[in-house]
């Protein structure tokens, strides 16, 4: 089959490979027919290499149609069309049971210490192949996938993987009030879609902020209130410009969309790229004892948030060793919510909304759909915020 894999820092090729096979008896094999690229992807082709072998398999985004199944597998059947979730969770274990699918007991990487595995995203976890690809063997075929029905394109489904529950997580992490407010730091397509989300769930003021064109036109057409970060020079600046839009407080809530790739921060900037120069070795051990992020957007969402508020973050972040200001924290009593997505604790919520009509605009979320053979080209332009590119679906 054909897959995008990992080469090297920016070096992405669709390669010809082996094609998967059933491995466990509630094994399936997907035949992939859209599978998007994720903003987390780049931190694997920026940051991330060490924690990459060349040849892996990217992707964490995909859907299609169920080719093959293990022979204990009840819960779909070839012919079906499914979505994958981006989470590799049993559905069964303690932590599965508590909704915590992004922590499944079955899965953790207890090599690094981290969470449930993810399809095509590293060492840490799991380095399980991923859905960029043609064909995806799907482990616990009876719990993971998302059953869906024929009909509707992919778009009105494919986001079900981890757009979708990713910034509707974010939304309830948040826990804006009704009728309340919040600040959505960063309107690629986790933040555009929970700027989407938290004005569908009763808002009363949704604040974006982008220094991209193409993000703050698609965000403000949804009747957000976008501020383009160009025109502040100063952290302060955009912190004066939130309170005067909320009678002085900050917003109730803030969520950072942005993470680790924020603008800004030249020291952890330049710290990021001198890793992706080191041996894997060497990069790795630097990035687990003494690994820093930029920092700019989590700092700025403490600016921001009012007293007594709080901050939800889905951006990933990757540092071992960040400086955090505590007395700020403290002294603002902020609450801090954080972590992957729980993928399948949301489908329930989700799919009603993409099952009776379109309310979230999921039909024409994508800016670009191209070949999975142009993933190394689109790949480059999402790392350069070219040609108005926001969300990609690739087709196998």
């Amino acid at each position: 089959m054909r897959a995008l894999t990992y080469q090297g820092k920016r070096d992405v090729r669709v390669e010809t490979v082996p094609d998967p096979r059933i491995q466990h008896s509630t094994d399936i094999i997907v035949k992939i027919t859209s599978t998007g690229i994720c903003g987390s992807d780049l931190h694997l082709y920026e940051v991330l290499g060490p924690y990459l072998d060349p040849g892996d398999i990217l992707g964490h985004e995909p859907m299609g149609v169920v080719e093959e199944v293990g022979p204990e597998v009840t819960a779909v059947a070839p012919g079906d069309r499914v979505v994958i979730p981006f989470n590799v969770s049993c559905g069964h274990c303690h932590m599965c049971g508590q909704g915590l699918h992004s922590q499944c007991e079955t899965t953790q990487v207890h090599e690094y210490g981290t969470g449930a595995s993810l399809f095509g995203y590293t060492k840490l976890y799991g380095q399980v192949p991923g859905g960029q690809a043609e064909y995806l063997r799907v482990p616990f075929g009876n719990a993971l996938p998302i059953k869906v029905p024929h009909g509707p394109s992919d778009d009105r489904f494919v986001y079900l993987s981890d757009v979708l529950p990713t910034a509707w997580q974010a939304v309830e992490y948040a826990d804006i009030p009704p009728g309340g407010s919040v600040t959505v730091l960063g309107l690629g397509p986790i933040g555009a879609m929970a700027a989407r989300i938290a004005l569908h769930r009763g808002a009363g003021l949704v604040i974006g902020v982008d220094l991209v064109p193409e993000r703050l036109d698609r965000v403000s057409g949804y009747g957000a209130t976008c501020l383009d970060l160009r025109r502040y020079d100063k952290g302060k600046e955009l912190g004066d410009a939130v309170r005067d839009l909320t009678d002085g407080r900050g917003t109730d809530a803030v969520i950072d969309a942005v993470g680790m790739e924020a603008h800004g921060a030249p020291v952890a900037r330049a710290a990021h790229a001198a890793v992706g120069l080191l041996p894997d070795k060497v990069g790795r051990r630097l990035m687990e004892t003494a690994g820093i992020d930029r920092l700019t957007a989590l700092h700025t969402a403490i600016d921001l948030v009012r007293r007594g508020g709080t901050i939800s973050i889905s951006g990933v972040y990757g540092g071992s060793a960040d400086p955090m200001p505590l007395l700020t924290l403290f002294d603002k009593q902020i609450q801090l919510r954080m972590g992957q997505a729980n993928v399948k604790r949301w489908v329930d919520d989700l799919l009603p909304l993409l099952v009776d009509g379109d309310p979230l605009g999921v039909d024409s979320f994508a800016t670009h759909h191209l070949p999975l053979e142009e993933g190394p080209k689109a790949y480059e332009t999402f790392q350069k915020k070219a040609d108005g590119m926001i969300k990609t679906l690739l087709v196998p």
